[in-house]
């Protein structure tokens, strides 16, 4: 009979069948275990990404380019505010000429080409500290898309003036116009430039709803800025009040008004006409203390005018009688 094999009827131990499954995929991979072997070519490492590692995909937004920026490449224009330095930025040939030979002007510095310095002349310039730029500097100091004609001029604002120390008495008929509420630096400067050219003694705005005097409104008002006194004041009833007590006849010019502007002055001296704005016209209280609310008469194909043209045609009308 032959002899039993031993070794074949032994059974396996546990130790002996673990190793024989070990790196198996099969079943869950115990907490914290590491594969086994070199990680498959192109494999995405799991978990979180070591700290000091350098992300993939594109770079954030804002993030500054390594290496020298391409030749000839352009970035967005920097700018200066156009409040900075102490002062306020005014540009533009007629601005600047009239602020220079304006004695109540503080002026600071002054960036100009050769080809404006010629033009505003050196008996102005001497008054001032000035550079002579190029026009892609004076650019960049300035807001974008200021028209500055080769001149930008830093200076001081005229500051607050009170009323009856502008109006100086006068042989013939003296003007102020009242503006209430126009806030487009263009009409207003399209306006106080119509002022000068008819000798309007003043210009009242209210502080809160006025622009501000810098270069837009001093460039589209063409000098006039430094040649009529513009008075800003906290609230337009109390300044029609203070001009009534010195003597004016305070007319709101409106498209419903009683009478023409013609026969509103006709038979009276100086002339407060407050002028609203385009939208919402001459509000209602600042109405209410006017003497008299007059129109211009037009064609009745145009419901109305341009508040800067209605200007003009009233100050020449106001002229031509007084």
């Amino acid at each position: 009979m032959p002899k039993n094999d031993r070794r074949g009827s032994r059974p396996r131990s546990d130790k002996s069948e673990t190793s024989r499954f070990q790196g198996s995929k099969s079943g869950p991979r115990p907490q914290g275990a590491k594969p086994q072997g070199p990680r498959p070519q192109g494999a995405k490492p799991q978990g979180p990404r070591p700290q000091g590692a350098k992300p993939q995909g594109p770079r954030p937004q804002g993030a500054k380019p390594q290496g020298p920026r391409p030749q000839g490449a352009k970035g967005p224009r920097s700018h200066r505010p156009e409040r900075g330095e102490g002062g306020l930025w005014l540009y533009g040939l007629h601005a600047v000429k009239a602020a220079l030979g304006n004695p109540q002007r503080k002026v600071k510095r002054c960036l100009v080409t050769a080809r404006a310095a010629e033009e505003v002349g050196a008996k102005l310039l001497d008054r001032v500290r000035y550079e002579v730029s190029d026009i892609d500097t004076i650019a960049r100091t300035l807001p974008p898309g200021a028209v500055h004609q080769g001149i930008a001029l830093l200076c001081e604002s005229l500051g607050r003036r009170d009323l009856a120390d502008v109006l100086q008495p006068s042989e013939r008929r003296r003007i102020v116009l009242v503006l209430d509420q126009i806030s487009d630096p263009h009409n207003a400067g399209a306006i106080l430039r119509t002022a000068a050219a008819f000798g309007v003694s003043a210009v009242v705005v209210q502080d809160r709803n006025s622009p501000p005097e810098a270069g837009a409104l001093a460039k589209a008002a063409s000098g006039a800025l430094d040649i009529i006194p513009v008075v800003s004041v906290v609230n337009i009833s109390r300044a029609l009040e203070e001009l009534e007590k010195l003597g004016f006849w305070r007319v709101a010019l409106a498209g419903d008004g009683e009478s023409s502007l013609k026969d509103a002055a006709a038979e009276n001296g100086d002339i407060a006409l407050v002028l609203g704005s385009e939208g919402s016209g001459i509000r209602r209280l600042v109405r209410e203390h006017c003497d008299a609310a007059a129109y211009v008469p037009i064609d009745k194909a145009m419901e109305s005018l341009n508040v800067s043209n209605a200007a003009a045609i009233a100050m020449y009308e106001l002229r031509r009688e007084g």
